[in-house]
C-alpha cells in the first residue's frame, strides 16, 4: 500500500455507500476506505501514513468549463476586475506602464466590468489613449466577450479610417461613424490576429503556471477551451499539452475542449484522427466546442425578445441555424461529443434543435454550456433528450444586480435556475468559466447553495427557491463533472478502483454554515494517489 489517509470525515459521494474515516491508496488508485483500524491492517513497509486529524476528505474537484491558457495569460496581464470607475482603469493602467517602464509594446489587461462603475459605460480608445503613450494597449472585459483597443491598435489593424461590418461581431462607431475602440465578439480577431504569437515554450509556461494555481484550489480536474484566446493554429496548442503529458509533467488531469473556427477548420482537425476520449489518464480529447452567442453583462447573448434595458437590441447570435446543424452533424460522424456555449435563450432553442436533428449516437452527452436563461419550454427539451446543463454558480454572484435590468421581470426568473433543472434530472455539472471567475470550486459551491455574492448580498440570496444543497453542489463539481468527459467510473467519487484523486479541506463543509463555506481552505490535493499541493 503507497498513502494511508487516516482520522478523516470522509465524503465519499458515493450515494449510500458506508461512512469511511481512512482510505488506502495504491498504485494510484483507491484501494479500500474503512475504519482507521481496517486500513492500517493493510500497512506495509513501504505505506505512508498521512494524519488527518479530523479534517474533511472527498473527490478531488472537476472543473467542466475553464480557459487554462488564458488564466495563465490573467495572471500576467494588467487586472482590472478590482476597478470600480473608469478613473482607476485608467490609473491602474498607467501605473503598470510606468512601473514596468514599457515603451513600443504591446499592453494587456483584463477584468473591466462597466455595472461596477459610476459611468456604467464601457471604456472607449480615447479614455486609454491618454495613458497608453507609444504603446498598442487592450483591455477585455471580464466576460472576455468584449474589448476595447487604443487607437495605436486600430491603427496598426486598419480598422481605424475603414471600420468593416463583421457578421458575428461587431465593431462600435460612434455618432460620426469612427471606431470608439469597442469590438465585440468576433471582431476581437481583428486585434487578436495582429499581436504578437506565443511559441510552444510560452503555451508551456503558462499551462504550468495556471495548473498550480489550480492545485491549491483543489482542483484535479479540468476541462479547458483553450483555442479562442491564443494566436496561431490549433495544433500548436495541443502540441504543448501532449508535450507535458509525454514528459510527466502534467500535475492534474486535462481535458480538452475543441474551439474550432468554423467547418474547414473542424474537418481539419477531423483529419488528424483524434476523436472524443482519445488520451491519455492526464490528456484527452474532449467535445467540439461551439461558441453559440455572448454575455448577458455585454448584452451581445442572442435572445428571443429584445433586452429591457436596450430594446432595440437581440445579442449576437455567432451562427445561424443551418450553421449550428451542419457543425454539430460533422463533429457527429467524426466521433466528436459536441458542447454549445449558449447564454442567451434563442441561442439554447437553436441549440437544442440542432442537437436534435443532427444528432444520432446511442450516447452523445450533449452539453450546453452557460445555460443562462431556461424557460420552461427549454428546460423540457433538456429533460426530453437529456442534454447536460453546464453551469457556473458563481455567475449569480456576479449577475444577480443588473439580471432583472437585462431581461425585466417576466424573464428574470428564468436566469441561472440551477434547482429546476435538478427537479427534472437533469444533468448537472459544475464549471467556472475561469478567468471569467475564480476558479476555486469552494467559490462556486458557496454561490449555489447561497445564492449571494462573497458579501452576503442580496440578504437571503436571489431567487433563493433554486439554491441547491450542499450535496447537490459537490456532486456537480465531481460525479456530476466527471459524467460530462464519459469518466464517472474513473473518477467523482471515492470508491475501490477509482482514480486516487482527491482534496483535504480545514474544515467539514457539512459542518459549517453555508456563507463560510467560501473561507474553508484547501489542505491538500492529491491526483493519482500523489501529493500536488499540500498546506498542511
Amino acid at each position: 500500500m503507497d498513502v494511508i489517509l487516516v482520522n478523516g470525515a470522509v465524503v465519499t459521494m458515493a450515494g449510500s455507500g458506508p461512512r469511511a474515516e481512512a482510505v488506502a491508496l495504491g498504485g494510484g488508485r483507491i484501494e479500500a476506505l474503512g475504519t482507521n483500524g481496517d486500513m492500517l491492517a493493510l500497512k506495509d513497509a513501504g505505506t505512508e501514513v498521512i494524519d488527518l486529524k479530523g479534517k474533511m476528505v472527498a473527490p478531488g474537484f472537476n472543473d467542466s468549463h475553464m480557459h487554462l491558457i488564458n488564466y495563465g495569460l490573467s495572471l500576467n496581464n494588467v487586472d482590472l476586475q478590482s476597478c470600480r470607475s473608469l478613473d482607476q482603469v485608467r490609473e491602474k493602467l498607467r501605473r503598470h506602464i510606468r512601473t514596468n517602464n514599457i515603451r513600443r509594446s504591446w499592453v494587456f489587461g483584463w477584468g473591466w466590468n462597466q455595472e461596477f462603475y459610476a459611468e456604467k459605460r464601457m471604456p472607449v480608445r480615447q479614455d486609454i489613449d491618454a495613458v497608453s503613450g507609444d504603446n498598442f494597449l487592450v483591455i477585455a472585459r471580464s466576460c472576455n466577450h468584449v474589448c476595447t483597443a487604443n487607437t495605436r491598435v486600430l491603427e496598426r489593424a486598419g480598422i481605424l479610417e475603414a471600420p468593416p461590418v463583421v457578421r458575428g461581431g461587431e465593431v462600435q462607431l460612434d455618432k460620426e461613424g469612427r471606431p470608439t475602440g469597442i469590438l465585440k465578439e468576433k471582431a476581437m480577431r481583428l486585434v487578436l490576429d495582429i499581436t504578437p504569437s506565443m511559441d510552444k515554450v510560452m503555451l508551456k509556461n503558462l499551462i504550468l503556471q495556471a495548473t498550480a494555481n489550480c492545485l491549491r484550489f483543489g482542483l484535479t480536474s479540468l476541462q479547458t477551451d483553450d483555442f479562442s484566446g491564443v494566436k496561431g493554429n490549433f495544433r500548436e496548442v495541443l502540441q504543448a499539452y501532449r508535450e507535458l503529458d509525454a514528459e510527466g509533467r502534467l500535475p492534474l488531469r486535462i481535458n480538452k475542449q475543441l474551439l474550432l473556427k468554423n467547418r474547414e477548420h473542424l474537418e481539419d482537425f477531423l483529419s488528424l484522427g483524434y476523436r472524443t476520449g482519445d488520451g491519455t489518464p492526464h490528456f484527452k480529447i474532449g467535445p467540439l466546442k461551439i461558441m453559440g452567442d455572448g454575455s448577458l453583462g455585454a448584452r451581445t447573448a442572442a435572445l428571443r425578445s429584445p433586452y429591457a434595458d436596450d430594446p432595440e437590441n437581440l445579442g449576437i447570435p455567432l451562427y445561424s441555424r443551418e450553421e449550428l446543424e451542419e457543425l454539430v452533424s460533422t463533429a457527429d460522424r467524426g466521433g466528436l461529443q459536441v458542447a454549445v456555449h449558449a447564454i442567451g435563450d434563442e441561442t439554447m432553442e437553436r441549440s437544442l434543435d440542432a442537437s436534435s436533428s443532427a444528432w444520432h449516437r446511442e450516447d452523445p452527452r450533449f452539453r450546453i454550456i452557460h445555460c443562462s436563461i431556461a424557460g420552461g419550454d427549454i428546460l423540457k427539451k433538456f429533460k426530453d433528450m437529456r442534454v447536460i446543463a453546464d453551469v457556473q454558480p458563481s455567475f449569480v454572484a456576479s449577475d444577480y444586480s443588473f439580471v432583472q435590468e437585462r431581461l425585466g421581470s417576466e424573464r428574470a426568473p428564468y436566469a441561472y435556475c440551477f434547482k429546476s433543472f435538478l427537479r427534472l434530472g437533469i444533468p448537472l455539472a459544475g464549471s467556472s468559466d475561469c478567468p471569467v471567475e475564480t476558479c476555486s470550486p469552494l467559490a462556486g459551491i458557496h454561490a449555489a447553495v447561497t445564492r449571494t455574492n462573497p458579501r452576503g448580498d442580496p440578504p437571503g440570496g436571489w431567487m433563493p427557491e433554486e439554491k441547491l444543497s450542499l450535496t447537490e453542489a459537490l456532486h456537480m463539481y465531481t460525479l456530476g463533472s466527471a459524467y460530462c468527459t464519459y469518466e464517472e467510473n474513473l473518477k467523482g467519487s471515492l470508491e475501490p478502483g477509482k482514480w486516487a484523486d482527491l482534496v483535504v479541506l480545514s474544515e467539514d463543509l457539512r459542518r459549517v454554515p453555508p456563507g463560510d463555506i467560501k473561507d474553508v481552505q484547501v489542505l491538500m490535493t492529491m491526483v493519482g494517489g500523489k501529493v500536488m499541493y499540500s498546506a498542511l
